[in-house]
This record gives structure tokens, C-alpha cells and sequence, in this order.
């Protein structure tokens, strides 16, 4: 066993020399990893996963430490440092590379196994990870711990769903059933769920375990067909469950020794169509037991109380089982090693019935019980001994039995009379058949120190000449012509060897010791004197061959000699092949049947007999390229015959021609260590080796000069670039400096165009906005005038409405003086009829004549002072044409007093309006005045002759309608009155005449106004708006 200590190192090879695979109890390997400055502290490895093809390991240590063991390339690597142990591991995910890790902080990483960088950190448990389990796919993973599990999308690294439960109960285990959407969860009550992966609905649940069973399910396992469910737990009882029917098809009882199980895993194998029988259980005392589900039978074990196992997994392919030891260290094993005797080659189907009857006295030397079973040991009677000393013939009867025995129970004449029976041996038992056939010895330890030698000079670069596009066969063919090498030097310098050895390394390519054992086997027994012409062809067995021709086909033979085809045409190409090249795999398995079991003469009848079987075809060929053609391809050749016509040559050949008289009989290899190989010209080798030598070291001297000539080349030829680069950046820094001035002229001028574009722009926003701010200025001119316009309107109206007001009030006030006019006639007739009767009216009425004349003066004087009215109305017009004028001028010198001047017009305005409202009030009051004066006369008349009592309802009608004026109506009597009634005409027609004026006085002044803002405006528009002029 060997040992592997990695140290500090972060890669190296796992082992120096393959180990063989019936090593001791199947360990491959034992790794360890003890740490930097105390060699007696181990650190422990805790998890291991295989990938998904079983040629990589993945492991995990307790300091955060992740290791990549690649069991083909013979190669670890420490890809990750995390720092934290690590609670469960997965390496088969959909990209090879990358690998997922459970940590002790509850989280998850994916990381990369070549970049060695961290691809995504999943985060979402509250407790400890205990399992990880991958989709077939790759692309999904669920985690579980006690209490969730949940699922991840391994593209995107997020979670899809989160399976929660109740506190009560705990969570075992949820996994993917394999080449299944199925997941299986499995609780800490025995329960057990399944649900389907695309829509998580409960698709069934297994019933509770039978009655009486108190198991409590802790483990589990699952076949690769995803239809047996194997369950186990603190008890020494396995539960099978069939997933198909849901029921519980088995209980298996483990040994005593088994008190509790604490790991399940399905050993797979290639050839059970995923329905796995070979089941690992490991138990509480550290040691893992395969057992067979369908017979319950214990098949074997890994681990012992000295060296227990704490977990282990199996590769997808079955061919390793990595366990994680108890004191920490990491075992390999080889499944093929430990299953070496359960898978042994069954024995012999044939027995050959001998007659002994000729050999009486020797009839109770050897007998073979007639089983099924393995052929048990021959037995000898108590008279062998006797008649073996008497009778001498027997003795060499016995010899010749003794060498015709053959390694594993098999007889060779029994064996030649079934290949002559059947023509061939059965495929399933041809490799035991030939191996026992060639008495292999297999020396692991010699076969094991040939390989350590590494590869040989002669064939590092061998697939350059044999482009072979399986890697492992040209691995195997490699590694076998070294060991061949390192053996003997001939093969080292031989060019045929690698054509000679190929069939069979492609035929034993699964185990290297084989094939290396057969081709020296046949190198040595049936390539007899073949390098004694080295480096020329075997002369000697050519030939053999020759002579062999010449006395059974004599004319093929003067046919060959004809067109001058020798036997290195004809006989060599075969030889050196094998008849690889000429015949197919059926047929050269076949042939070589016949060839190990006879002596190795045959082999050289072969090669007559294809030439004798082709002689039709051989005798149509005229030219030396057609004959090389036909024993370089294919044939349409019946290989049967061919055998049969060698064992008639066999058998008819001369005994002074014949190969047996010069070739050796068959010896095989011997034991422990190989024999030495030296029939072959040495100085002839070893002038070639140190010939090939030098010009190795001629050749690594001209490589070394050619490298170093091929540097100066590369430096000359980098600076020559470097300088054609300088010079072309150069050129193109020049060409980019004319093509940027360029650029730069164009930009100018497309700035200049824009500019002018601008410019042209900003005059049409300039046009467009005078226009806007004139259209604006005559919109606000038009607004101001409909306003003054409508003040003027709303002044007219005004007027209007006065002027109506006061024509009512008059006609009204006439209507009362008419009235009043009327009182008066009817008084003055009263006066007349009375003045006659009392003299005392008399001086009433010179009384009522001073009134008349004290009411004439008073309307004398309202007459001037609406004559000094007037004047001051008409000086106030005068007043106000000064301040247009002055408005105008101020208009003329700024704009800025247009308002001022607005403003005091129109307080000019309103106070003309208090004056003319002033002089209405004086016109009423004067009238009022008037009235009452005319009242008091009245009622002084009423008290003096008491005859007038309706002047009281004419006080009072003229104290509601609110009169101001009293007319006394003409009469044409010459009376006392007669005086103030013309007096009151002409005053009406003076007011009138008044009231015309002041008419045509207003529209004057609006006719002014007019003619003043008119003005105003022609000469204002040129001072705010200056004259522009548009250039191109």
C-alpha cells in the first residue's frame, strides 16, 4: 500500500509507482496531510465527492482546504483555501470544472476548479448543511439541512424554492432520484415524500413501516434506476421499498455485530442496467460491508477496528471507493481488487473424456470430479505411488500430461481439439484462455519497475509518427514500448515493434501488465531469430519461409522470382504486422487462437498458407507495386481456409525444411523477473544507441542553437516589427494629424456655415420678435384705445344718462310750474273777484309785486352767476387746451410721462365732472331755494285770505316729486304777474340755450382729445421703434 503525504504542497503526483490492483485488502493509496513543523499532527480530511465520470476526486479538510485528485493523470491540486471546514461536498455538475461546498457558516460557494476563483456564495440556511444533492442534469442542487431544504438554479445561482417544516419534526435527507424529476424527502417520523421536480406537487407517500419495527430511518439509498429505496437507522434491519409500487418488498437483517448504520451506497455496475444488488452499509464499528440485496449474502468488506472508516463514496463508474478514515486520513480503493474473487472466470464449460484404458496401471493417478463449479484438484489413489515405479512408460505419460496442464485447470491438447472442433476459442473466455495458453506469469513488481523508468527516449514523440486519436491507447501503447525498451535495447531501436505489439495493446488496453506480458511472450517465443540480421530483416526466417513455398507451390513461387518480388514482399509485411493490416479483428483473433495453441513454427505456415490460399490474384500481378499493395490491404480471403492449409503445411512439410527442426519450443515468461533478451547483434545496438545518442545530442545541440538562432530570429523579427510598427504608427499618427487638420477645416467651415446659419436664424427670431413685440404694441395700443374708447363711451353715456336725467327733471319741473302756473291763473282769478270786494288785496298785491321783484333780482343774479359759471367753464376748457397742448409736447420730449399725463386727465376729467355735478347741485339748490321762497309767499297768502287750502296738497306733492323749479304760466290778462311769468320764460330759454352750449362744448372736447392721441401716435412710433435694415 502505498502512502501519499501532501504536506504543504499544493500539487505533486499521488503515487510514484502505479500500485497494482490486488493490493493488500484493494487500497489503492492511502493520503494523508500532516501539518507544516508538526509531523505528529495530522489535519483531517472531513467530506469526499467524486465527479460525475469517476476519474476525480474532490476532498475537503477541517482547516478549509479543498484537493482535486485526478486519478488518470496521477495528479492533486489544492484548488481552494475557504478558510472553514467544510459539511458536505458536490463535484458533478453540469460544468465540469466547478464544484460546490457546504461551509460551517451555514452558506454555500461554487467555485472553479481551474480558475480557482469563487463563482457564486448561496446563502439561505439557518443550521448546518448536511447533504447536497445534484440534479442528473447538473443544472439544479438541493440543500438540506435540519430544518429546510431548499432548491437552487445552478445557472443562475438562485433559490427557486424553500421546502419548510414543522418544528416538531426535522428533516433527514431530500435528494433527486436519479434519470428521474422526482425528489425524495425524507423526514426524522419515518415519513417519506415524493414530488415531482417541475411543479413540486406531492406526487405519493410511502406508507408507515410495518408494525413491531422500531426503526427510525436515518440513512438512505437509492439504485441508479431510481427503483429500490433502501432505508436504515440505529438497527441492524435494512428496509427495502419498491418505488414503482410503493410497498415494502424486504426486510434484511444484518449481522449481530451490526447494532446501527450509519452510510448506504449502491456499489454500480456497468452491466445491471442501473438495478444495482451490491449495497454498502456501513456500521457504528467503522466497517463498511457490501452485501447483495437479492441473496443477502456478504461478498466483502472494507475497514477494521484498527483502521475504521468515518464516511465513504463510490464512483459513478464503480471502479473506486473513497473513504475517509478515523484518524483522518483519506483510503483509494480498487473495486476490481476487492471483487477479484467473487468475479472469477467460471470454470471450463468442455472436459475432454480420455481413454485410459491403455494405461491400466495408471487408471487411479488423477480424477476429475464432474461440477458445475470450480474443477477441484486432481487426487491421487493409494497405488499411484506403486504403479508409478513399476511401470517406466507411465512415467512419460505423466510428462506429457504434466506439460500439457495449463495454468487455471485447462488441458492444451483438450484445447486444440475444441479450436479443431469449433475453429476458435468462445469470445467471453478467449483473454483466460490465451493467458493460460501463455503461461503469463504476471510480475507486478518487475512490470511496476519498468514503468517507473518512465518513458523512453525512442518513443516520446511516437505520436508524431502514429497519430492515434484515442489518448488512452496511445498512452498504453507508449508506456508498453518503454517497459518493451527498458527490457531489452533492441526494442528500443527496432521501427517494426510498435506495428508488431499495437493489436494487442489495443485488444489488453485495460491492463497494461497484460499486454506488456503478451507481446513479450510473443516477441520471444514466435519471433525466434527474427534480430540475429538486426538491422536487416530476419534473412534467416524469410527464408524458412521461402524453402516452405518452393516445395508446395513452386510455380507461384518462379512467378514471384519472376517480377523480382523476394520474400521481404511477400512474407515480411506479415510478419512484421502480425497480419494486422490484411485481416480483420474477427479474423486475427481467430488466427491467433491457432497460433498460441501450436508451436511457434505455425505462425511462419500461416504466412505460407495466405500466399499459397491468394495465389490466383498473386498470379495476375506483373508489377513489384501491386504485390506490395496486396500484402499491405485487405483481401477477399477465407481465413478458415487459410488456417486449414497451414495445418496441412504443418503436417506435410519435410522434416529437413520444416521451421519445428530450427525453432525452439514454446518457453513462457519467468517468474518474479523477466528473462534477458539478448539474441540480436549488441554492437550492432549498441553502435545505434550511441549512434542515436549523439545525434540526440547532436540534435538537442542544434535544437538548443536553433532555439537560440530562432530567439535571435524572434528578437530581430520583434524589433523589426516593433520598428515597422513604429514607423507605421508614424504614417499613421501623420496621417492622422492630416486627416484630424482636415477634419478641423471642415469643422471650421461647417462652424462658419453654422454661424451664418445662426446669424440668419437669430435676425428671423429678431424679425419674428419685432413682429411679435409691434403685433404685441398695437394689440396693447388697440387694447388702451377700445379702453379709452370705452371710457369715452361709458363718459357719453354719462352725459347721456344726465342729460336725460336733467331733461326729465325739467320736464317734470315744467310740468309742476305748469301746475303751479295754473294755481297761480285760478289764484289770480280768486284775486281778481276779490280785489274789488277788499281793498286790503290791494296792498297784498303790492306786496306780492315786491316778492315778484325780489324774485326777478334773484334770478338776475342766478343768471350771473351762471354766466360767471359759464365763463369759468369756458376758462376751465381753456385751461384744459393748455395742458393738451402741454400733454402733447411732454408726449414729444418722453414716453415715460404718457401715463403721468393720462392720469391727469383724467383728474382733470373728474373734476370737471365735480364742477359740472357742482353746478348741477347749485342749479337744484337755486330752484329748491326758488320753490320755497314761492311756498312761503303762498302759504302767506293762504293765512291772509284763508280761501287757498290747496297749496298745503300742492307743498306736498311738490315735496314728494322734489321739484326745483315753480313756472308761472302766461296769461294774456295785464295782471301783477305778468312780469315774473316772462321773466321765468326767458329763463328756461337761457338754460336751454345753456345746455346747448355745454353739448356742443363736450363734443369739442372729445373732437380735441381725438385729434390729440392721433398726433400723439404718428409722432411716437418713430422714437420707440427705430428703423432696421436687413444685409445679406
Amino acid at each position: 500500500m502505498q502512502r501519499c503525504d501532501l504536506g504543504g504542497r499544493e500539487q505533486g503526483p499521488i503515487w510514484h509507482r502505479k500500485p497494482s490492483p490486488a493490493a493488500r485488502q484493494g487500497v489503492i493509496v492511502n493520503i494523508i496531510r500532516s501539518a507544516i513543523g508538526y509531523h505528529s499532527k495530522t489535519i483531517r480530511f472531513l467530506n469526499v465527492a467524486f465527479d460525475s465520470c469517476g476519474d476525480s476526486l474532490l476532498a475537503g479538510d477541517h482547516q478549509g482546504n479543498i484537493y482535486v485528485f485526478d486519478l488518470n493523470g496521477n495528479r492533486f491540486s489544492l484548488v481552494q483555501r475557504t478558510m472553514q471546514a467544510c459539511t458536505a461536498l458536490a463535484f458533478n455538475l453540469r460544468r465540469k470544472t466547478e464544484f460546490l461546498v457546504a461551509l460551517a457558516d451555514y452558506s454555500i460557494k461554487c467555485f472553479d476548479t481551474e480558475t480557482k476563483e469563487l463563482v457564486s456564495w448561496m446563502r439561505g440556511h439557518d443550521s448546518s448543511v448536511s447533504s447536497i444533492s445534484v440534479h442528473g442534469s447538473g443544472r439544479y442542487a438541493i440543500t438540506t439541512s435540519p430544518d429546510t431544504a431548499q432548491l437552487w438554479d445552478l445557472d443562475t445561482f438562485q433559490r427557486k424554492r424553500k421546502l419548510n417544516v414543522r418544528q416538531s419534526v426535522d428533516i433527514q435527507k431530500v435528494f433527486f432520484l436519479p434519470l428521474s424529476n422526482t425528489i425524495l424527502s425524507c423526514f426524522k417520523d419515518n415519513s417519506v415524500f415524493a414530488w415531482e421536480f417541475d411543479t413540486l406537487h406531492c406526487k405519493y407517500q410511502l406508507p408507515t413501516p410495518v408494525e413491531g419495527s422500531a426503526l427510525l430511518y436515518k440513512v438512505f439509498a437509492v439504485t441508479r434506476d431510481g427503483r429500490i429505496f433502501v432505508a436504515g437507522g440505529k438497527s441492524n434491519h435494512l428496509h427495502l421499498w419498491c418505488l414503482e409500487s410503493k410497498q415494502l418488498l424486504r426486510i434484511i437483517q444484518m449481522p449481530t455485530k451490526v447494532r446501527a448504520v450509519r452510510h448506504l451506497e449502491f456499489l454500480p455496475d456497468s452491466f445491471d442496467g442501473g438495478s444495482n444488488q451490491v449495497l454498502g452499509v456501513l456500521s457504528q464499528d467503522n466497517i463498511m460491508r457490501f452485501i447483495n440485496i437479492e441473496t443477502c449474502k456478504l461478498l466483502f468488506d472494507i475497514g477494521s477496528h484498527e483502521e475504521g472508516i468515518s464516511t465513504a463514496t463510490i464512483s459513478p463508474s464503480g471502479r473506486y471507493i473513497a473513504s475517509v478514515m478515523e484518524n483522518g486520513s483519506l483510503n483509494l480503493y480498487s473495486v476490481q481488487a476487492l471483487t477479484q474473487e467473487v468475479n472469477k472466470p467460471p470454470p471450463p464449460l468442455f472436459k475432454v473424456v480420455e481413454d485410459w484404458s491403455k494405461w491400466k496401471l495408471g487408471a487411479n493417478k488423477h480424477t476429475m470430479r464432474v461440477t458445475s463449479g470450480r474443477s477441484e484438484r486432481p487426487w491421487k489413489s493409494r497405488g499411484s505411488k506403486i504403479q508409478t515405479r513399476l511401470l517406466k512408460p507411465q512415467v512419460n505419460g505423466s510428462l506429457e500430461n504434466k506439460e500439457n496442464e495449463l495454468p487455471g485447470g485447462l488441458n492444451k491438447k483438450r484445447l486444440q481439439a475444441l479450436l479443431k472442433g469449433f475453429g476458435e476459442y468462445p469470445a467471453k473466455y478467449r483473454m483466460f484462455v490465451w493467458r493460460s495458453l501463455l503461461q503469463l506469469p504476471e510480475n507486478h513488481l518487475a512490470f511496476s519497475s519498468l514503468i517507473d523508468k518512465g518513458t523512453h527516449s525512442a518513443f516520446v514523440h511516437i505520436q508524431n509518427e502514429y497519430p492515434i486519436k484515442s489518448r488512452k491507447l496511445l498512452r498504453v501503447l507508449q508506456r508498453t514500448l518503454s517497459a518493451l525498451a527498458h527490457w531489452s535495447a533492441i526494442f528500443g531501436e527496432t521501427p517494426y515493434i510498435p506495428l508488431l505489439a499495437f493489436p494487442f495493446v489495443k485488444l489488453f488496453q485495460n491492463n497494461q501488465l497484460i499486454c506488456f506480458e503478451v507481446v513479450a511472450t510473443v516477441v520471444v517465443n514466435f519471433c525466434q531469430r527474427w534480430f540475429e540480421y538486426f538491422p536487416n530483416p530476419p534473412v534467416n526466417v524469410l527464408s524458412m519461409v521461402e524453402n516452405i513455398l518452393a516445395h508446395h507451390d513452386k510455380e507461384l513461387l518462379q512467378h514471384l522470382i519472376k517480377y523480382n518480388v523476394t520474400s521481404q514482399v511477400y512474407a515480411w509485411p506479415l510478419l512484421e504486422t502480425l497480419f494486422s493490416e490484411v485481416l480483420t479483428r474477427e479474423e486475427w483473433l481467430k488466427v491467433f487462437d491457432n497460433v498460441f495453441s501450436n508451436h511457434p513454427s505455425y505462425f511462419l505456415m500461416i504466412v505460407v498458407a495466405y500466399a499459397v490460399c491468394s495465389r490466383a490474384p498473386l498470379l495476375h500481378c506483373i508489377q513489384t507495386e501491386d504485390f506490395e499493395y496486396f500484402f499491405h490491404h485487405r483481401n477477399n480471403l477465407d481465413i478458415n481456409v487459410v488456417i486449414k492449409e497451414a495445418y496441412r503445411l504443418m503436417e506435410s512439410t519435410p522434416v529437413d525444411i520444416h521451421p519445428q527442426r530450427m525453432l525452439d519450443d514454446f518457453i513462457p515468461l519467468t517468474k518474479g523477473q523477466y528473462p534477458v533478451f539478448n539474441k540480436y547483434p549488441k554492437f550492432i545496438v549498441d553502435y545505434q544507441t550511441q549512434e542515436r545518442e549523439r545525434i540526440r545530442q547532436d540534435e538537442i545541440a542544434y535544437l538548443r542553437e536553433r532555439q537560440l538562432a530562432h530567439e535571435l530570429e524572434a528578437k530581430a523579427q520583434e524589433w523589426k516589427t516593433e520598428d515597422e510598427a513604429w514607423y507605421r504608427k508614424q504614417e499613421l499618427l501623420q496621417e492622422a494629424e492630416e486627416q484630424r487638420r482636415k477634419m478641423l477645416l471642415e469643422e471650421e467651415e461647417k462652424l462658419a456655415e453654422q454661424r451664418q446659419r445662426l446669424a440668419a436664424m437669430k435676425r428671423e427670431l429678431k424679425a419674428k420678435e419685432l413682429q411679435l413685440l409691434e403685433s404685441a404694441r398695437q394689440r396693447f395700443l388697440k387694447y388702451q384705445q377700445d379702453q379709452r374708447q370705452m371710457e369715452i363711451k361709458r363718459l357719453d353715456e354719462e352725459i347721456a344718462r344726465k342729460a336725460s336725467i336733467r331733461e326729465q327733471e325739467t320736464a317734470a319741473t315744467a310740468q309742476d310750474v305748469e301746475i303751479r302756473q295754473m294755481e297761480l291763473e285760478s289764484q289770480r282769478q280768486l284775486f281778481e273777484q276779490v280785489a274789488e270786494e277788499n281793498l286790503a288785496k290791494a296792498e297784498q298785491k303790492c306786496v306780492d309785486t315786491d316778492w315778484r321783484m325780489q324774485a326777478l333780482n334773484k334770478l338776475r343774479c342766478d343768471d350771473q352767476d351762471r354766466e360767471e359759471h359759464y365763463k369759468e367753464i369756458a376758462k376751465l376748457l381753456h385751461d384744459n387746451r393748455v395742458k393738451e397742448a402741454e400733454l402733447l409736447r411732454a408726449l414729444r420730449e418722453a414716453e415715460e410721462k404718457k401715463w403721468e399725463e393720462v392720469t391727469r386727465k383724467k383728474a382733470q376729467l373728474e373734476a370737471e365732472q365735480k364742477a359740472a355735478a357742482a353746478a348741477d347741485e347749485h342749479r337744484k339748490q337755486f330752484l329748491e331755494d326758488e320753490m320755497n321762497d314761492a311756498l312761503q309767499l303762498a302759504e302767506k297768502l293762504q293765512k291772509e285770505d284763508g280761501y287757498f287750502e290747496r297749496l298745503h296738497d300742492l307743498k306736498a306733492g311738490r315735496t314728494e316729486r322734489g321739484l326745483e323749479f315753480q313756472q308761472v304760466p302766461k296769461s294774456r290778462n295785464v295782471c301783477l304777474n305778468d312780469v315774473s311769468v316772462s321773466q321765468s320764460s326767458s329763463h328756461d330759454r337761457r338754460r336751454e340755450e345753456l345746455a346747448c352750449k355745454e353739448q356742443e362744448l363736450m363734443a369739442e372736447v372729445r373732437q380735441l382729445r381725438q385729434k390729440l392721441t392721433s398726433r400723439a401716435r404718428a409722432r411716437h412710433f418713430p422714437t420707440r421703434f427705430p428703423a432696421t435694415k436687413w444685409t445679406p
